[in-house]
């Protein structure tokens, strides 16, 4: 039997999914940044419908990337049309550049846009030259643009990458969470793409964030590349923050949902998320994906 939710049981699925009583939200980012090839739009909604019904109140549901350079993610508006909304729950996606805001724009204007788009930047010239082709003086005038198309269409969410690289200091990442306010942006992610941050280091630049800048809310989105994604979210969470970003399994090279959920439940702290579905999205991922994940909880689980 099938872990995947058919077309007639989707609606079922998302419409009953009520949100959780939760400490720390999670959101979940396997469909709008883990995906390595094309997936038929079928599964990819599916797999939308077992994400609500495991419990996550913020789902990256695609990206609005151009379909051109970025073939996977060539049915997006086909997705953001076809997945049903109810309250409490917040189809994210990501936006990297003006023509993906635009998008969000007509998609929002047929009545099926996004809940919330994500804006990036990057904390250093060369983590900019490599994720958008331009370096920060630029990168900042097409979020300037970006962030001016969207008023007040969409919740805005940033994401500061590279937080953590070389070259990037704790005042730089502070005066970038600042700028993004200006822009209306008060929730900001911030991402450590190379896995080079240490926890000593991730307390370090939550205290400057928190203290610099206290009416925003930070999101952490640690890398697993060097295995320490766990341990960088738990010490950003000792630090204050309440929201963190994983991926069914760590794919992607995101933080492994199910055993962050677990290591959080073993220090007495609930996501809202249900185990028992956390645990059927996981094999529904693996099912449409056509590999295991790497989750230690769904192996253990298994009985591996």
């Amino acid at each position: 039997m099938s872990d995947l939710p058919s077309a007639a049981e989707l609606e079922e699925i998302t419409g009953s999914a009520a949100p959780a009583a939760a400490d720390i939200a999670l959101g979940e980012c396997l469909l709008s940044e883990a995906i390595e090839r094309p997936l038929p739009s079928e599964a990819r909604l599916s797999l939308a419908a077992a994400l609500a019904a495991a419990g996550f109140r913020r789902i990256g549901l695609t990206s609005l990337r151009d379909p051109a350079r970025f073939p996977l993610f060539a049915d997006a508006e086909l997705l953001l049309r076809g997945v049903p909304r109810h309250p409490g729950l917040a189809f994210q996606v990501p936006c990297p550049d003006l023509m993906a805001v635009r998008r969000a724009l007509v998609a929002q204007d047929g009545g099926w846009g996004p809940d919330e788009v994500l804006l990036p930047i990057a904390a250093t010239d060369a983590a900019s030259q490599a994720l958008f082709g331009e370096d920060r003086a630029a990168r900042w005038a097409s979020l300037a643009a970006m962030a001016e198309q969207a008023g007040g269409r969409f919740a805005l969410c940033g994401s500061i990458a590279a937080a953590f690289a070389e070259g990037a200091e704790p005042a730089g990442v502070l005066a970038d969470a600042e700028r993004l306010a200006e822009f209306g942006i008060g929730r900001i992610a911030i991402a450590d793409d190379e896995g080079l941050a240490t926890p000593p280091r991730v307390r370090d630049l939550i205290g400057w964030l928190h203290g610099g800048l206290p009416t925003a809310s930070f999101i952490a989105r640690f890398s697993d590349r060097r295995g320490t994604a766990i341990a960088n979210t738990l010490a950003a969470i000792e630090a204050g923050l309440t929201e963190a970003d994983a991926a069914l399994g760590g794919a992607g090279g995101f933080c492994c949902a199910e055993d962050l959920a677990a290591a959080l439940a073993a220090m007495g702290l609930g996501t809202g998320l249900d185990p028992a579905a956390l645990r059927k999205a996981g094999l529904a991922a693996e099912q449409v994906l056509g590999h295991a994940l790497y989750s230690r909880v769904l192996r253990l689980e298994d009985g591996a």
